[in-house]
């Protein structure tokens, strides 16, 4: 089979293929993605100088190709060495209508997790927030006449049984509150999209989080001034990166830095596991020095009602991550100690979209 095919570029799993001297001569989307690195800046380039393995591989590696013969790799931390590596098993194969070329296939749970939760995260979140919605009306009537009573009872109670029923109006707002997230996740309507220039929305954002939440903060631009109007709900965006900057301002530091990244990744697309796929060039990271995000949560801090912080509903990166799918974008995170990233990925602006936006203003 041809590595020029359709399947290539549809292959779910990160491939590449290297010629006799080692230097690479396709890279499908798939690993573009995994190794966040454009075909253009990979191809021509030495594996070993792009793709960093931590095993001993180069001997048997070329020990394979001379006798044609597969060359299996288990556990070995693969990345470029801009970013934490993952752990990966690899396959790698000579081409036989090919004699010399060699075929890498990059096997990750991690990515296979991720791109399955970036995909199905309505469908995943669907079970908890809908049992949720349902119960959220009839546990806030409740909650209103015991908030109501306590707050009768203080009227004629000393000051050390204040203690008691202000603790019952407290904890009774704190759920109320909770509630209403959840209807809030539940009742989200659907993106009215149009052109938005992405820039606007996070300096809105910004200057949001800098007179309340993140005052404590430095904010720090780093855009990308020629990237074109992406397609969305530019209120939604808006809640989405609020959210973002809200998290990063909690967990750093008195005197944090969080950095917001845009860029535009012409190569970049969301393949779906029925072979279609979308460009998403439009890149917006936000960039924290805080601790980093815990190991046990790192595969699930999108799923509805999975915190990290005391107190924490586990909503809000829920929230951020249905708007985004709704969107047909796609979020990721790493975090290692000291820096974490968020990264949207988003459509641009169709010429239709563009079109009717001017003929309607």
């Amino acid at each position: 089979m041809s590595v020029e095919t359709p399947f290539w570029n549809s292959l779910p799993v990160p491939a590449l293929v290297v010629d006799k001297a080692d230097v690479i001569l396709r890279i499908n989307p798939a690993a573009e993605m995994f190794l966040n690195a454009s075909a253009k800046s990979m191809v021509g380039q030495p594996i070993w100088d792009k793709v960093m393995i931590d095993a001993p591989l180069e001997e048997a590696f070329h020990r394979a190709r001379e006798h044609g013969t597969p060359l299996f790799v288990n556990d070995a931390d693969v990345g470029t060495g801009e970013g934490p590596p993952v752990q990966c098993n690899l396959q790698i194969a000579p081409l036989a209508e090919a004699p010399g070329e060699m075929v890498f296939l990059i096997s990750s749970r991690e990515l296979a997790g991720r791109m399955t939760r970036s995909h199905s995260v309505k469908s995943s979140a669907k079970s908890a927030i809908g049992m949720a919605e349902m119960l959220a009306h009839e546990i806030k009537n409740p909650l209103a006449g015991i908030t109501g009573a306590a707050q009768l009872l203080s009227m004629n109670l000393s000051s050390e049984d204040l203690e008691l029923t202000d603790l019952i109006v407290e904890e009774s707002r704190r759920i109320v509150k909770l509630l209403e997230q959840v209807e809030q996740f539940g009742n989200l309507s659907l993106p009215q999209k149009k052109p938005v220039n992405i820039h606007d929305v996070l300096d809105r954002a910004r200057r949001s989080a800098l007179v309340s939440y993140g005052a404590h903060m430095q904010i720090i631009e780093d855009y990308d001034p020629s990237l074109p109007p992406a397609e969305g709900d530019s209120d939604q965006l808006l809640q989405v990166v609020l959210n973002l900057l809200k998290n990063a301002s909690e967990v750093a530091g008195e005197k944090g830095i969080i950095r917001i990244k845009t860029f535009y990744e012409h190569s970049f697309r969301l393949r779906r596991s029925d072979g279609t796929g979308q460009p998403l060039p439009l890149q917006v990271e936000i960039i924290d020095d805080g601790p980093g995000l815990p190991d046990d949560l790192k595969g699930d801090v999108f799923d509805p009602f999975v915190s990290g912080r005391e107190n924490g509903t586990g909503l809000g990166l829920a929230l951020v991550s249905k708007i985004i799918s709704d969107h047909g974008g796609m979020i990721t995170v790493d975090s290692v100690p000291g820096r974490t990233v968020f990264k949207l990925s988003l459509p641009r602006a169709s010429k239709e979209t563009l079109t009717t936006y001017e003929e309607s203003h």
